[in-house]
């Protein structure tokens, strides 16, 4: 049934680089907004998330996970990138976004970007390409990115309560997707992001020890899975630097995460739920089977995100860190 289903859902896959222009949420992108105005744009990110990759191994996950971070805030707005003042407590410094890091890619990337061509790349922009190319460089999918964001104002740490939490249910995740017109399939697939990546202790551990009244692990981890990771993360854990990657494969973009949730070695408890809910696991199980799949919807659940709550008559600015 689910393979009938699928067959129906999704289109033939031809091409993986999509070039689409949509329309949603009021804001009419366009994958050539530059074209006339810094033709360089483009090639000015991808070299600098490039070079930062190639000293830091870590800078593609921590660009991918700063894209989503902003996105589910407020929209794609480059509000995530905002530093903190005497009198507001920004994004960044919300409990889920401590973590973040690689921010300095962004601010050589606008740097570079003011000197060729001022006043005219909004750092939302930058991000959001910058998180295509983590994810093309890292062997993923490469598709257009639509282009024409403007920067928000407004950074508050109280509204990073609105990300999804790694505890989250299915249940609670479809809601918080739906809240910015992502369907089940975009949860999914981008959840297919935590093929990059690494978690702390912190976000995972509640799973490892007085779970619930019955089971001290989370029932639904693979056995040496969860020992291995109650190794690395004893209780108490005086590492503050201890944790697990979320894929084997984790500097690669693959289909790997799903094959691990199939095996019951889904690091956080929102990933493992997603293959034990009849609306989500068919999904799962089909981009377990077919990566080509996996690529062609997690290419279009990025560019359905990234077109979230977009401003188009705010400002460029000239520094990420801070409004004009």
């Amino acid at each position: 049934m689910a393979t009938l289903a699928l067959n129906k859902l999704f289109l033939p896959i031809v091409f993986l680089v999509l070039i689409i222009k949509v329309s949603q949420s009021k804001a009419a992108l366009d994958a050539r907004y530059y074209d006339q105005t810094c033709p360089e744009a483009e090639k000015i990110i991808l070299d600098t998330v490039r070079n930062a990759s190639m000293h830091d191994p870590k800078v593609p996950a921590r660009i991918l996970r700063m894209f989503f971070h902003d996105c589910f805030v407020r929209g794609c707005d480059a509000s995530v990138l905002l530093d903190s003042t005497p009198q507001n407590k920004a994004e960044k410094d919300g409990p889920p976004n401590i973590s973040l890091q690689a921010f300095y890619v962004i601010d050589d990337a606008k740097a570079k970007l003011e000197r060729a061509c001022p006043q005219t790349v909004s750092c939302a922009d930058i991000i959001t390409i910058a998180a295509r190319d983590v994810v093309a460089m890292s062997g993923g999918p490469f598709w257009n990115v639509l282009k024409g964001r403007k920067d928000g104002r407004v950074s508050s740490a109280a509204e990073t309560i609105n990300l999804p939490a790694p505890t989250f249910n299915v249940s609670q995740l479809i809601q918080s997707f739906a809240k910015r017109g992502l369907g089940v399939k975009d949860l999914v697939a981008l959840s297919g992001g935590h093929t990059l990546g690494f978690s702390h202790c912190s976000s995972f551990q509640a799973r490892l020890h007085n779970f619930s009244s019955v089971h001290d692990i989370d029932p639904s981890l693979n056995s040496e899975f969860a020992e291995t990771l109650r190794k690395k993360c004893p209780k108490p854990n005086k590492d503050r630097n201890a944790g697990q990657f979320l894929d084997s494969t984790a500097s690669i973009f693959d289909n790997n995460y799903y094959k691990q949730l199939l095996a019951g070695k889904g690091v956080f408890g929102s990933d493992q739920a997603i293959i034990s809910d009849y609306r989500t696991r068919w999904i799962v199980e089909s981009f377990a089977k077919d990566q080509t799949l996996f690529f062609k919807e997690f290419a279009a659940s990025m560019v359905k995100l990234g077109n979230v709550g977009v401003i188009e008559n705010g400002e460029v600015r000239l520094k990420c860190r801070v409004v004009n």
